[in-house]
């Protein structure tokens, strides 16, 4: 049996290390770029993104605010992958990797309002007269190509058990264990009655935990960055130079830090960035669809501002910290790259550690709510309602079996395939829809129509497409 895991594992592990190189690195940054220059630079309209997420609209068909709406896309989005991710990505590419990691999330923000465009235009209501919508709406009704819509429901559906249940609950019950001696099975019981309870409260009571639980992990998170760079200020602008100049020059071995050339620190940053902010796999549109807007482009800007908050900000802001403190404590750079943050606030005090801590187990908590809609909602296309109560159930079960099992690179290797996978039939659409897309975002963005009311009215599930769609 163990050998069968261990072939198995390394198959998981083959496959992902070849689906998540060249192969997705270049659809995704390629996609990336093609929308970035057919929608002439989208990221030029950040802070009218951000405008319109703090506004309370009261028009359009909806459930959900445009600044719920991003607060449980954030929620998915930011998890271990911002803290030890990035870690792992100085420590495997050097400084540079910091650059190039903060590049992807700029251009990924073109991707993340193409993708939720095309959510919001295609969207439905189910039988229970609940707006619902996703890349899965958008390839059947838009491109007219129900099996690769089946396929992209398929994988979301095993990559929520997968990246979003799983790999995070474990992750948290491993560091409660290792910093405050909390047995799992007492994570374990914790944990799955919260996700429980929240999860009673259907769609609303995700966006309601969410609206307040992302701005504050965030709040705490970036106050403990800013506190271990003032304990190196004399270092952050050595770290700054250091990040840019490794990013287009080979690195030798020295000053804490490990040899990488260029194409390494790329390769490596772009990888942490594409996997951070998930712009391109698919996933934050299905919570861009119930949104209350009066069109799909005022929606779609808001959501671009996601890569940004999680890449640009929060990863850029562990990039930088890592960096100084390796400066200033040449004996970090010797620390494997999943122990690199922890020990990077651990520089600061005990403070700095629980900080990290704290910040570390409400993205977990967080990421799991989030998750948790997007394998509900994929699974719902597939069956229906019935499939639903069943699911919230396994979901729940799931986190608890997560917390007390042995962590494993198998779950990790098995969600990263599955992720992958996702992501080919999204990014297909969006390149499919392009034409959509350019004349949608000329007439409300380009004409500035963004407050302007869509006439186009929410059909049902099982109403077959329009041409007009």
């Amino acid at each position: 049996m163990d050998e069968l895991i261990r072939i198995l594992d390394s198959a998981l592990s083959d496959a992902s290390g070849f689906l998540w190189g060249y192969v997705l690195l270049f659809a995704l940054m390629g996609t990336h770029l093609y929308l970035t220059v057919i929608l002439r630079f989208p990221q030029r309209y950040l802070l009218k993104g951000i405008g319109y997420c703090l506004r309370r609209s009261k028009e359009g068909h909806g459930h959900i605010s445009n600044f719920s709406s991003l607060m449980v896309s954030l929620a998915a989005n930011v998890g271990t992958g911002n803290i030890v991710g990035v870690a792992v990505a100085v420590s495997t590419g050097g400084p540079g990797a910091v650059f190039w990691c903060m590049i992807t999330g700029v251009l990924g923000m073109a991707t993340r309002y193409a993708e939720c465009l095309l959510a919001v235009r295609y969207r439905v209501r189910n039988e229970k007269g609940q707006i619902v919508g996703g890349p899965m709406y958008a390839i059947e009704r838009g491109m007219r190509c129900r099996w690769l819509a089946i396929v992209f429901a398929v994988f979301t559906a095993i990559a929520a058990f997968g990246i979003g249940n799983i790999t995070q609950a474990n992750a948290v019950a491993g560091v409660l264990q290792e910093s405050a001696n909390m047995p799992t099975y007492a994570t374990g019981i914790i944990l799955s009655v919260l996700t429980a309870i929240v999860l009673l409260g259907g769609l609303k009571g995700i966006a309601r935990v969410c609206s307040a639980c992302v701005p504050t992990m965030a709040l705490i998170y970036i106050t403990g960055c800013i506190i271990v760079l003032a304990g190196n200020a004399a270092y952050i602008l050595p770290a700054i130079e250091r990040i840019c100049t490794c990013a287009f020059t080979e690195q030798a071995a020295t000053g804490g830090f490990i040899g990488s050339c260029i194409m390494l620190a790329m390769r490596t940053g772009v990888a942490r960035g594409l996997f951070s902010n998930e712009a391109g796999l698919g996933s934050a549109p299905i919570i861009s669809a119930p949104v209350r807007t009066p069109n799909a482009v005022q929606n779609a800007l808001v959501s671009s501002t996601g890569p940004f908050w999680d890449t640009v900000v929060i990863c850029s802001m562990t990039g930088i910290t890592i960096t100084t403190c390796i400066l200033g404590h040449e004996e970090l750079g010797s620390e494997g790259g999943t122990l690199l943050t922890y020990h990077a606030f651990g520089t600061i005090g005990s403070i700095g550690t629980w900080m990290l801590v704290v910040s570390l187990a409400t993205f977990v908590i967080s990421t799991i709510l989030g998750w948790s809609y997007f394998g509900e909602k994929a699974l719902e296309y597939l069956g229906g309602q019935r499939l639903i109560i069943p699911y919230r159930a396994l979901w729940v079960v799931a986190v608890f079996v997560a917390c007390i099992i042995p962590k494993s690179t198998i779950v990790w290797n098995f969600a990263d395939c599955a992720n992958a996978l996702m992501a080919i039939p999204n990014l297909i659409c969006t390149v499919a829809l392009s034409g959509v897309l350019i004349s949608q975002t000329k007439y409300y963005l380009w004409e500035n129509r963004l407050d302007a009311q869509t006439t186009r009215e929410i059909p049902d599930k099982t109403s077959p497409p329009s041409e007009a769609q």
